[in-house]
Order: C-alpha cells, then sequence, then structure tokens
C-alpha cells in the first residue's frame, strides 16, 4: 500500500468512525490494533510516557484527525509528554516545506497548541492562506502555485516572528539537521502512514488500525497507562 493510499484509507477511517453513535467498549489486541516497534530506543523524557504524533500539516486525515489529538492532548495523566514529528514525503503537496516549517516554529519558540492548529485552518480551511489543494477541483495545487517558505514566514508574524528572522532560521543547519533526523525516526519507527502515533517508542497505531478516531485515542491512552504502570513497577 502507498503512502499516498494510505492517507486516504486513513481520512475513510477517521471521518466514518467518528459519526459511530455509541462506541462499545473495545479490548484492543496487539498486532491488530497496535504494533510493537522492533529494538525500541530510549526517549529523550526517561521517567515518562512520550506520546508522539507522525504527521503533516499537507495530510488531509491528519487535519480531520486534530480535534482528536486535542482531546488526547487533554486526557493524557500526569508523567506524559506530547510531541511531533512532521514526516515529508510528498513534496508535490509541500510536505517538506510544512516538515521545515514545524521544526523552524519550535526553534523560535511559536510551536504550541494554538499555532498547530492555525496551520491546519491556513492549509486546509476555506480562506487559508496556504492551501495546497484547489479548492474547486479539490486536487493538489501545480507546483508553482503551492505556498513557498515566504508565504509561510508570513503567516508566522501573527504570532510574533519576523519573517526574514523565519527565513533565516528556516534555511539553519540547525532545522536542516532536525528534518533529517524526523526523516531517519519515522522511517526506524516503521512508520509508512500518517497519522500514526508512537506510544514511547515502543507501540505504533493509527485510526485505521484501530478502526477509527476516538479508537485510536482510547488505544493511545490504555498503552499510556500500560507504559506507566510498566515504569512505575521498576
Amino acid at each position: 500500500m502507498s503512502k499516498h493510499t494510505a492517507v486516504f484509507l486513513l481520512l475513510a477511517a477517521v471521518t466514518g468512525f467518528a459519526c459511530a453513535q455509541t462506541a462499545q467498549p473495545h479490548a484492543f489486541v496487539e498486532g491488530k490494533d497496535y504494533f510493537a516497534i522492533p529494538n525500541p530506543q530510549p526517549t529523550n523524557h526517561p521517567g515518562q510516557v512520550v506520546v508522539t504524533e507522525v504527521f503533516s500539516f499537507g495530510c488531509p486525515a491528519c487535519n480531520h484527525f486534530e480535534p482528536f489529538i486535542d482531546k488526547l492532548r487533554a486526557e493524557l495523566p500526569k508523567g506524559t509528554v506530547m510531541e511531533f514529528i512532521p514526516a515529508s514525503w510528498h513534496p508535490n503537496e509541500d510536505w517538506p516545506l510544512f516538515q521545515r516549517t514545524y521544526f523552524t516554529a519550535k526553534a523560535l519558540g511559536l510551536d504550541n497548541p494554538k499555532s498547530h492548529d492555525a496551520m491546519f485552518k491556513a492549509v486546509w480551511g476555506p480562506n487559508g492562506v496556504l492551501q495546497t489543494y484547489d479548492p474547486g477541483t479539490q486536487l493538489p495545487k501545480a507546483e508553482k502555485n503551492l505556498p513557498k517558505l515566504a508565504d509561510v514566514a508570513k503567516f508566522y508574524a501573527q504570532f510574533g516572528a519576523k519573517p526574514a528572522d523565519f527565513i533565516a532560521t528556516a534555511n539553519s543547519f540547525g532545522v536542516n539537521m532536525d528534518m533529517k533526523r524526523a526523516d531517519k525516526q519515522i522511517m526506524a519507527w516503521g512508520v509508512d502512514s500518517t497519522p500514526t502515533l508512537v506510544i514511547d517508542g515502543k507501540w505504533r497505531l493509527t485510526p485505521a488500525s484501530t478502526q477509527g478516531a476516538q479508537q485510536a485515542v482510547d488505544a493511545a491512552l490504555f498503552l499510556v497507562n500500560k507504559e506507566l504502570a510498566a515504569k512505575k513497577a521498576k
């Protein structure tokens, strides 16, 4: 299954299962709902459980999953850290630019829930200034019409960034290294679609694997509590 096909299957899972009336209690099964990551490496937050979303601002399924990410953030228990790693798979849909955007905002201290949600609205909202799809045809824009770094820099001015500083940081050695590390980490985790949730570098799941967006949140919380209990038992 290609990454592009997987994105649309995930979009169907997010939109379809989110409309179910009342979800029944679900017993999550390893190898079906979630998957073990071989040779997991320690995270940068020892003693805490790290929940990571592999995503892209240019991913339609990620946009539909965003309200569930907000819900997951709100429900994470004490001792948990939420992180994000942007993927870069689709240059024709500006994913590398959005990967650079995320790490630039993070380097400038501008990555927060408000700016994160605003980016999705800028890309996918009806009047979004960073749209990658033609609102009329619903097809990707021609490459020459896709947003450029200067457009993103202007967008982040509302959060206090000077466009020139944003562009300089975006082209810095540090941001370039962050992008390379992200691509390497995503590959090491075996992630091949977005959105994907990774729990403490050990477990991987998607809305498609859990049969719905809310189920993905529930499965993530199940694994978070599992890992918290394991840490306390040590």
